[in-house]
């Protein structure tokens, strides 16, 4: 039973953080969602201690494992849009790469940064 305990401080981590955006985002009204308000916050957080906790890294890794399986409804509803979408195909695409792009320079940095100090063995 005692192994349950770090993940579950972990989940209270990521929760707390989620709830966080949450209450951004009622008070501010902005146009982001509170998952990614969340995650930012998270981010500077993590970036200001200078590494994860074995707690959120034990809660975050079986849903790193499901992520396919979270991102799908999103995926899923563009469907029933895609009418509304219809002339603005090279705005999304120039999102979508961008977006892509600094998805991937961003996640290189903070590993970069989190990294560092610990060599491969």
């Amino acid at each position: 039973m005692p192994v349950l305990m770090p993940v579950l401080s972990g989940f209270l981590w990521l929760i707390s953080f989620w709830l966080g955006g949450e209450v951004i985002i009622h008070f501010t009204a902005l146009p982001v969602s509170a998952g990614v308000i969340g995650m930012l916050l998270l981010c500077a957080t993590l970036t200001l201690r200078g590494g994860v906790p074995d707690s959120v890294a034990a809660a975050a890794q079986p849903l790193i494992a499901l992520l396919a399986m979270l991102i799908m409804p999103g995926v899923v509803g563009v469907f029933f849009i895609v009418g509304e979408l219809a002339g603005q195909w090279a705005a999304i695409l120039v999102g979508l790469v961008l977006g892509t792009l600094l998805s991937v320079a961003t996640t290189l940095w903070l590993m970069k940064r989190l990294m560092r100090g610990h060599h491969a063995e």
